[in-house]
């Protein structure tokens, strides 16, 4: 059996887990709750590429995303921030929902599966 890595643990849940060479990380949240759709992704994304960084991968090597956003109205400012952020040639398949968030100020949310890649 391969071994499980779980990084970030607490009784609820891993920010990070590592099998098989695959990277999950759990639903990431902008930084600070105080901004709009776009500033938030940025800072979500920031905070994406700092958690895949730290386990030898980075945005090239995401396999899929799953984001989800408080209203449907936000997607274009979501969608540009987003389409800035992935490095061309190397969009993930996604999806995007409508989703009521855990706390009233989150307007988007994220959650990522890469591949980790070899140096």
């Amino acid at each position: 059996m391969s071994e499980i890595v779980r990084k970030e643990t607490s009784q609820r849940m891993s920010r990070v887990v590592i099998h098989n060479g695959t990277v999950y990380l759990c639903g990431q949240v902008a930084k600070e709750m105080v901004s709009d759709i776009k500033q938030q992704t940025r800072t979500m994304l920031e905070k994406v590429d700092e958690l895949l960084e730290s386990v030898g991968t980075d945005s090239k090597a995401i396999l899929s995303a799953t984001v989800y956003v408080r209203d449907m109205k936000d997607f274009a400012g979501m969608n540009e921030v987003w389409d800035a952020w992935v490095p061309e040639g190397h969009a993930p398949a996604r999806a995007c929902v409508e989703a009521r968030m855990a706390r009233e100020e989150i307007l988007v949310e994220i959650s990522i599966v890469a591949a980790v890649v070899p140096s």
